[in-house]
């Protein structure tokens, strides 16, 4: 019975590239004309002209509450919200609900866990930065993003700053690396903040830049664990083969000059994040695109180089433009493309070409995260998750109704974290993060006992059963709960069906097809 009712949802609303659902019955497209609105959707809608393809239709209103809230908070809308968002019949319902949710506090665990990746917190090898010190890290990334601390701030602290790693957090991201060597640091703080590979680079470009971090000295404390980062002057500033002093030189061949006593961090970070910067700006232009599009303008988004240029370089260059007109402001950034035409467009192309997802006309369906699926499931059923950790430390305990977006430690995981592609963060790489689709996860979903005690025991999912107003009821509140939108008329006749088929056993009926919703590919993937 189970496989005839996931053939019934399979069949009921099609969510593929190549074939939309049948007349009538589209729960993924909007009706009102795809029109531009600002100047992303100028530049992205003169490229795709240009291209001669055509732009797919706009997302329908439960589409677009479901990718805002995972794409800006990382959580499922419930069902209250999800059908308010729907009968919501203002014009303007799209951007206030932009704005509600980037000044939710859920907006902070899910973009932190974001830039968690990306710097690599963890308390484990290989990175050892150990609980106490995470603690703090994390809580520095997240109230930076919840207080919208400007980019440019941000990141001058995290390479300037010294002092305890217990204390002052900044300072941990020279701990969080898996060698103090100068030349392990510049090509982190490249990858990091400029979006390059330094592996491709010739030796003396790297060996420049390595002098900036030459003078990072480290000493332990009689805390356990703790360390003190700091600036050594009297530590070598790097020597060339021959013995003499290397000369500071930045990325872009520029010759440094650092009075004495003078951190060169100081003028490596002035360097960095100062407007005419090359690679700034545009690195964090093209990394919260790739985050809220799922392909950067440059793809992947840390590989920037000369032989791998954007795919509109007029997009990037206007995304550019724009942050540092904001002064950094990485909501600000945030806001631009969600309000965009282009962000709001259907999953289901138009012209089913490459190039027409590489020139964004259309969604990109992509798996949810690790994190953010798991999270969903918890919140439909009400249950919680069982985390574990290497490290035997007692503050790592973790309650299993905390979220796993709010997870500070890329060290605490747990069995269906690693099923499905949770980043260990040992690189900083987007690459990391493995959001391929295998066996085991669809094993997992389909038979594990972990979803199926979640489904049948669940607190919440009780409480959805015991809804009144009949089975009907019942039908309508599991797809907003789990799809985010009111079941089509062909869905609600199969799925009735089913349920009155089942006679006295209607109870599991319903858990039968809230266990056939999660395992569809509308719940399973960003679209």
């Amino acid at each position: 019975m189970r496989a005839l009712l996931v053939a019934v949802v399979a069949a009921s609303a099609t969510l593929t590239g190549t074939a939309a659902p049948r007349a009538g019955q589209n729960p993924f497209e909007s009706t009102a004309a795809v029109t531009s609105l600002n100047k992303i959707d100028d530049i992205v809608f003169g490229q795709l002209k240009r291209l001669n393809i055509k732009p797919a239709s706009l997302s329908s209103d439960a589409v677009f509450v479901r990718r805002a809230f995972l794409d800006v908070i990382g959580t499922l809308p419930t069902a209250d919200e999800a059908r308010t968002f729907i009968d919501d019949q203002s014009p303007s319902k799209r951007p206030a609900l932009i704005d509600r949710l980037i000044e939710r506090p859920e907006y902070a665990d899910y973009w932190a866990m974001r830039w968690g990746d990306v710097l690599r917190i963890k308390s484990e090898f290989p990175i050892n930065l150990w609980p106490n010190a995470v603690q703090a890290y994390h809580r520095f990334v997240k109230t930076a993003i919840r207080d919208n601390m400007p980019y440019d701030r941000f990141v001058r602290e995290l390479l300037t700053q010294n002092g305890s790693n217990f204390r002052v957090a900044p300072v941990n991201f020279y701990r969080a690396v898996q060698s103090k060597d100068p030349h392990t640091l510049a090509s982190t703080v490249a990858l990091t903040f400029m979006g390059t590979r330094t592996e491709r680079w010739p030796k003396e470009r790297l060996d420049g830049m390595a002098v900036f971090f030459s003078q990072i000295g480290y000493k332990p404390t009689g805390e356990w664990k703790e360390e003190i980062v700091y600036f050594d002057p009297g530590k070598a500033s790097g020597a060339s083969a021959a013995g003499a002093p290397r000369t500071p030189v930045f990325p872009d061949g520029t010759k440094a000059t650092i009075a004495p006593g003078q951190d060169p961090r100081e003028v490596f970070a002035a360097w960095l994040i100062s407007p005419a910067n090359p690679w700034f700006a545009r690195a964090a232009a093209n990394r919260v695109w790739y985050w809220l599009m799922g392909r950067g303008v440059i793809q992947e988004p840390d590989d920037i180089r000369p032989d791998n240029p954007p795919g509109n370089p007029e997009l990037l260059g206007y995304l550019e433009k724009a942050f540092v007109a904001s002064r950094y402001d990485l909501k600000a950034l945030g806001r631009l493309i969600l309000n965009s035409a282009t962000y709001q467009l259907s999953s289901m192309p138009q012209t089913a070409t490459p190039e027409a997802e590489t020139n964004f006309a259309h969604a990109l369906i992509r798996p949810l995260d690790a994190e953010v699926l798991v999270d969903a499931i918890n919140q439909i059923t009400g249950a919680g998750e069982q985390y574990q950790s290497a490290i035997p430390e007692p503050y790592t305990f973790i309650p299993p109704d905390v979220r796993s977006i709010a997870l500070g430690d890329g060290s605490v995981t747990s069995a269906f974290l690693e099923t499905f592609g949770r980043p260990p963060r040992d690189s900083g790489l987007a690459s990391e993060r493995n959001s391929r689709p295998t066996a085991s996860q669809r094993l997992q979903l389909l038979n594990g006992g972990d979803i199926q005690r979640k489904i049948q025991q669940g607190p919440k999912m009780q409480s959805l059963l015991q809804v009144g107003g009949g089975g009907q009821q019942v039908i309508v509140n599991l797809y907003l709960t789990i799809l985010s939108r009111m079941p089509t008329d062909g869905e609600m006749k199969a799925t009735a069906g089913y349920v009155q088929s089942a006679g006295g056993n209607r109870r599991q009926a319903a858990l039968d097809l809230a266990w056939a919703l999660i395992n569809s590919a509308e719940f399973r993937f960003r679209h």
